[in-house]
């Protein structure tokens, strides 16, 4: 419920031998809201259910807010649970710290929520629903693009005769980065942006938050990322190990901390394709073996990469099988452009509807 919207293939199965409280049990209609989280962002998201499986129950850290239907759509209250004017009382009353985020049944009541004729709120719905329709289309639509890309990725990665195998520091550079923590002050010092784990995803960068650190000038180039290098990250759950994508330079300069791998290619691996196979079941598959897992984190090191073994194409070859690839990938790209342009819409459309700037004509 996270994204806003109920996802029921998310949630866990209640074990077979134990039965379910009826006063906890989930049933289409809920209005359910998160009420504690480690990001800030995630407290207070609500969602309408809409359909669900018997014996899906209510777990602690989730609100269920019941309306009286004769004054309150729940649909309606889905809807501006999400609007900027409640989301911002949320972010006032919100307390915690790093770490865990949390708001109170009492926050929850006080929150103040545009009172509006039943007949207004299922207008503002069908609204909205317009907008839904046309967004699940385009995300059937992404999903099944995403199918045609991993099927694309799986046979550009599928040896041909003349292919060989050798390890990623026969063919790359392998480097850390930054290491946070009493930085250095003065003369001969610069403070210059830096990627670090939260900011290297599965496939791309995110640089909407980026933070800055302080080295001594004569590190630049040694920390100091290029356009094409694949960045990897070292930590996080085991599933997640290697992640990593390509990077851009789309910020120059720009560093990389020390739980980010710098892969600098030689003249034989186009860092597109070792992305690819890093990405891949494969390589995710390395990662899961070499693994180091605690309780709470697994990691890699750089030895672990460095012996990683990567199929060897010729250069003309990788080139040739990443086109399909990256054709199918252009077209992700605008798809997700596309519904992120109309959720931008929606969003401006309802705020209007809420707040009174439009109207809409009466069925």
């Amino acid at each position: 419920m996270t994204s806003g919207r109920f996802v029921e293939s998310e949630a866990k199965a209640l074990p077979r031998d134990v039965s379910p409280r009826p006063a906890y049990e989930v049933k289409p209609g809920d209005v359910l809201m998160s009420r504690a989280n480690g990001v800030r962002a995630l407290v207070g998201v609500a969602c309408m259910v809409k359909a669900v499986r018997s014996m899906l129950l209510l777990p602690d850290l989730v609100f269920r807010l019941s309306v009286d239907p004769a004054s309150l759509a729940p649909e309606f209250l889905g809807v501006i649970l999400a609007s900027s004017s409640v989301r911002r009382q949320i972010d006032d009353s919100m307390r915690g710290s790093s770490g865990q985020y949390k708001i109170s049944q009492a926050d929850v009541r006080d929150l103040r929520i545009p009172r509006l004729k039943l007949d207004e709120q299922h207008r503002i719905v069908a609204a909205q629903a317009v907008f839904e329709r046309r967004i699940g289309a385009l995300q059937r639509m992404l999903g099944k693009l995403r199918v045609a890309e991993e099927a694309l990725s799986a046979e550009a990665l599928s040896p041909q005769p003349g292919w060989e195998y050798a390890m990623v520091e026969k063919i790359a550079d392998v480097a850390a980065g930054v290491t946070l923590g009493a930085e250095p002050f003065g003369d001969g010092t610069v403070e210059l942006p830096y990627l670090r784990v939260a900011n290297v995803l599965d496939g791309r960068i995110d640089t909407a938050d980026v933070k800055r650190v302080r080295i001594v000038g004569s590190q630049l180039e040694r920390f100091a990322l290029r356009k094409g290098d694949l960045l990897l990250t070292e930590g996080g759950d085991l599933d997640k190990l290697g992640r990593g994508a390509v990077w851009d330079g789309r910020i120059e300069p720009c560093l990389h901390q020390n739980h980010v791998f710098r892969v600098r290619c030689g003249s034989k691996m186009d860092p597109d394709f070792l992305a690819l196979y890093t990405a891949s079941p494969e390589g995710r598959a390395y990662f899961q073996r070499v693994g180091k897992q605690t309780t709470n984190l697994a990691s890699i090191n750089s030895t672990q990469v460095k012996a990683m073994p990567v199929p060897l194409a010729p250069l003309d070859a990788q080139r040739r099988n990443l086109e399909p690839v990256r054709a199918v990938r252009v077209r992700v790209r605008s798809v997700e452009r596309q519904i992120a342009k109309l959720r931008t819409i929606q969003q401006g459309v309802v705020e209007d509807l809420l707040a009174g700037r439009a109207r809409l004509p009466a069925a």
